[in-house]
C-alpha cells in the first residue's frame, strides 16, 4: 500500500516539475503562453491525480493515529492494525538524530563531598546507636554533641561517637615549616605550631606522628588489632574489648575529631625522655592536656598514653591539669 501511494506521488511531483519548467522556460523567453496551453496542464494534472487514486484499494483499512485514539476513544483500531514491533520502535544506535543536551553539572552530577551533618540533624546528641556494629562486645555509645558551647571540649570517647563518615570542617598541617607534619583540625594546628616552635627553642623537636585518623583509616586499625587478638586465642568480644583499650572503634577516638596528637613515639617509654618533660611543663601554655593518663586508666578505659595530648584551649587546660581531673571527670561524663 505504501509502496502504491509512493510511486504515484512520485509521478504527480515530477509532472508538476516538468510543467512548471516550460512555464518557466517561456516566460524567461518572452514567449506568450495561450491561455489553452495553462487549461491543457490543469486538465492534465487533474488526469494525473485521479490516476493516482485508483493506486489506492478503498477497501484496505487505513492506520488510525494515536493523536485520532486520544481524541475520540470511540475510534476503532482495525484488527489490521497494530502496534509497531519493538524493534521497529528502537532508535538505531547509528541514527544521526541530536541527542538530548544534558542538563547541567549542577543538576546531574553527584553532590560535593561534605563533612557530616551536625549532631542535632542526622544523630541527635545523647542517643544511644540501636545497631552499633560493637555492641556485641559491650559498646553502647550515644552521639556525640557537636554544637556544644565551647567546641574545644567536645567529648569523643568509647561513650560519645562522631557520625560516621564525620571530617572536621578544615583540615591543615599542624606544623606548616615540616611538609610531612601530620594534620590536625584548622582550630587547633596554630597552637599545635606555636607549641612546636617554643618547644624547638628549647632544643625540643616534637615530632608528630599520628595526628587526624579518616573514619575508616580508624575502623581499619581497629579491626586489625581485634584480627591480632583473634589470632592469639581469644573470643571475638574479648579481642574487641582489649583492641578498644589500645584503639578505639571508629568515631570514638579524638583523632577522628583532629584535635589530639600521638606526639614523638608510640611507647609508654616515651615517659622518660626531655620532650615528654617538657610537654608536662609547657603543654597546658598552649591548651593541651594528658589526655589518658597513668592515675585514671579506669576512668578513661584508656591505656596510659604518654604520647597523646589533646587540645582543650589554654584556660581549660589549667583548669583541668590543676583539678587533677581527667576530662570525663571535669565534665562530669564519667561512665
Amino acid at each position: 500500500m505504501t509502496k502504491k501511494i509512493l510511486t504515484a506521488a512520485g509521478a504527480v511531483v515530477a509532472l508538476a516539475a516538468i510543467i512548471f519548467c516550460v512555464h518557466a522556460i517561456r516566460t524567461n523567453d518572452n514567449s506568450i503562453i495561450d491561455v489553452t496551453e495553462i487549461s491543457d496542464y490543469e486538465q492534465t494534472i487533474t488526469e494525473t491525480i485521479s490516476a493516482v487514486s485508483e493506486f489506492i484499494d478503498p477497501a484496505e483499512p487505513q492506520p488510525v493515529t494515536a493523536e485520532q485514539t486520544a481524541a475520540d476513544p470511540g475510534i476503532a483500531v482495525p484488527s489490521a492494525v497494530t502496534a509497531a514491533p519493538s524493534t521497529t520502535a528502537r532508535t538505531p544506535e547509528s541514527s544521526t538524530a541530536k541527542p538530548a543536551p544534558s542538563a547541567p553539572a549542577s543538576t546531574t552530577a553527584a553532590a560535593p563531598k561534605t563533612t557530616a551533618a551536625p549532631a542535632s540533624s542526622t544523630a541527635a546528641s545523647g542517643n544511644t546507636i540501636s545497631n552499633y556494629e560493637y555492641a556485641y562486645a559491650g559498646f553502647n555509645p550515644r552521639y556525640a554533641d557537636l554544637n556544644v558551647a565551647d567546641w574545644t571540649l567536645t567529648l569523643v570517647n568509647r561513650d560519645y561517637i562522631l557520625p560516621e563518615g564525620y571530617e572536621p570542617p578544615e583540615l591543615v598541617r599542624s606544623v606548616p615549616s615540616v611538609s610531612d607534619s601530620k594534620l590536625l583540625d584548622s582550630r587547633v594546628a596554630p597552637h599545635y605550631n606555636d607549641m612546636y616552635q617554643a618547644a624547638k627553642k628549647d632544643g625540643i623537636i616534637l615530632e608528630t606522628v599520628s595526628g587526624y585518623r579518616s573514619y575508616s583509616l580508624q575502623r581499619n586499625n581497629f579491626e586489625n588489632k581485634i584480627s591480632k587478638y583473634r589470632n592469639q586465642g581469644m573470643s571475638k568480644i574479648e579481642a574487641t574489648q582489649k583492641a578498644a583499650t589500645i584503639i578505639l572503634p571508629p568515631g570514638t577516638s579524638e583523632h577522628n575529631l583532629g584535635f589530639a596528637m600521638d606526639i614523638c613515639s608510640l611507647e609508654q617509654s616515651f615517659e622518660n625522655t626531655a620532650e615528654f618533660r617538657w610537654l608536662k611543663a609547657h603543654a597546658e601554655d598552649y591548651g593541651f592536656i594528658l589526655r589518658y593518663t597513668k592515675e585514671k586508666q579506669s576512668v578513661t578505659k584508656i591505656i596510659y598514653e604518654p604520647w597523646h595530648w589533646r587540645y582543650v584551649g589554654v584556660e581549660n587546660a589549667r583548669k583541668i591539669n590543676a583539678s587533677g581531673l581527667c576530662l570525663e571527670e571535669y565534665l562530669g561524663k564519667v561512665s
